[in-house]
């Protein structure tokens, strides 16, 4: 059983692997009462990926703390969207905590009022433990997490920096370098490609809405702004159309065939089994790259910042939060598990096992944290596109609709469309959905 009257300066000397915290994953404050709601039960629903991997892996330390079970559910991206959508819209969703991707649904939640003000929580000293303040969060996250009021909706989780996943001993047996500039990068894809051998020197999401992620690092760099001072949307100009020529260039010469209905998923399998040379996505895919049961290219990869474009150089930001929802009769239950999913414990063993980067600046910078990173070429990727991060999408409350349209747009370029007409075709049929949710 876990000591509950463990001293404070036990619970901050710890162990370096978990981060300055033992592996209990207990928070530094004795004032919580972290009893009070045993016997509670609670549901999850989780985006499938290496963040709900590391709340189920260790799940039962919270149960073994607390005495409240839970039971947490992993979907796939697209599927739990819908899901928690039309749960919350019912009124009565089934679930008490929700994983929600701020870059998509930060709007539509606030605006709907599907999730708990997290804000009176955070200030009970008998709910929150001393080491988790707001000042702890990265500006981002808490940008992203509260709303125009000030209000805190959930506790920021993960940011997702996009980097440059590259094969090392394919890069080796072409004699390329790994590129700096963009068309450095078409370069050396186009050089990496040997249809014969069945190997191709990028790939990357050619799917409908989930192109979007990978598509702004082109567009960023390029010099484009999703928005003009008005609010208009801007996808359509010329750092637009140059940004599709590259993305279209990369995944018609380049790719593997199939690529326009590719995902992160099917993406990371053609690179964990050696047949593409790189691939540009979110930071949190070090594990299954670096697993041997699941990858052909172990030790093989390197990891880099997205190169940069003729007008700057970004990492398309996006971000990962955990919620209660403000259906939940269990909410004090439910901010004790969100609280946990935070702790510096848990974010050192998500950072560490290169599944992804906590919002809390008092983990990615601790000395001793960084100690226990493996992949020490991951963990400079990630300190290196902080510095360069900017938001992958608009922060508009019809994302979801955006991603659709403009993303349908790029993809209809892998088979041969011109980019300048398909984009403006897509605006236009976007700006009229922008304007009413602006008025609405």
């Amino acid at each position: 059983m876990v000591n509950h009257k463990i001293s404070r300066r036990t619970l901050l000397t710890g162990t370096a692997a978990a981060g300055a915290l033992s592996l209990t994953g207990l928070p530094a404050r004795a004032e919580v009462n972290w009893k009070k709601y045993a016997g509670t039960k609670l549901e999850v629903i989780l985006a499938k990926g290496p963040r709900g991997d590391n709340l189920q892996k260790y799940v039962k330390e919270f149960t073994e703390l607390t005495g409240i079970q839970v039971e947490a559910e992993q979907i796939p991206e697209q599927q739990q969207r819908q899901k928690v959508v039309i749960e919350f819209t019912s009124g009565r969703p089934s679930f008490d905590v929700v994983h929600l991707s701020y870059h998509v649904q930060k709007r539509q939640f606030e605006k709907a009022g599907w999730l708990a003000d997290l804000t009176p929580f955070m200030k009970d000293p008998a709910l929150t433990a001393a080491d988790l303040v707001e000042g702890d969060f990265s500006a981002a996250g808490l940008q992203y997490a509260r709303n125009d009021k000030g209000q805190m909706l959930s506790l920021p989780w993960s940011v997702d920096y996009f980097i440059l996943y590259y094969n090392k001993e394919l890069f080796e047996k072409k004699g390329v370098t790994v590129p700096k500039t963009l068309d450095e990068m078409a370069a050396a894809a186009e050089k990496l490609t040997d249809t014969k051998e069945g190997i191709y020197g990028f790939v990357g999401r050619g799917l409908r809405n989930a192109n979007m992620a990978m598509w702004s690092n082109f567009f960023l760099n390029y010099g484009g702004e999703f928005l003009d001072a008005k609010g208009n949307i801007l996808t359509d100009g010329p750092e637009a159309i140059a940004a599709t020529k590259l993305y279209q260039t990369l995944l018609t010469k380049s790719a593997p065939p199939g690529v326009a209905g590719f995902n992160w998923m099917e993406s990371m399998a053609s690179f964990t089994q050696g047949r593409s040379a790189m691939w540009i996505d979110g930071v949190g895919w070090a594990p299954p790259l670096e697993d041997p049961a699941a990858s052909r290219v172990v030790g093989k990869v390197g990891y880099t910042v997205v190169p940069a474009g003729p007008k700057g150089q970004y990492s398309s930001t996006y971000g990962d939060g955990i919620g209660v929802a403000a259906a939940s009769k269990n909410k004090e239950a439910a901010y004790l598990l969100c609280q946990w999913v935070v702790s510096k414990t848990q974010g050192a063993r998500l950072l560490q096992a290169g599944g992804g980067v906590p919002f809390r600046n008092s983990i990615l910078g601790d000395p001793e944290v960084q100690k226990g990173v493996k992949t020490k070429e991951w963990l400079q990727s990630v300190i290196d596109s902080g510095k360069i991060s900017k938001l992958g999408l608009p922060v508009v409350i019809p994302v979801a609709e955006f991603r659709d349209i403009v993303g349908a747009a790029v993809t209809a370029t892998l088979s041969g469309a011109d980019p300048a007409a398909e984009l403006k075709k897509a605006n236009d049929q976007y700006r009229p959905i922008l304007e009413r949710s602006e008025k609405a």
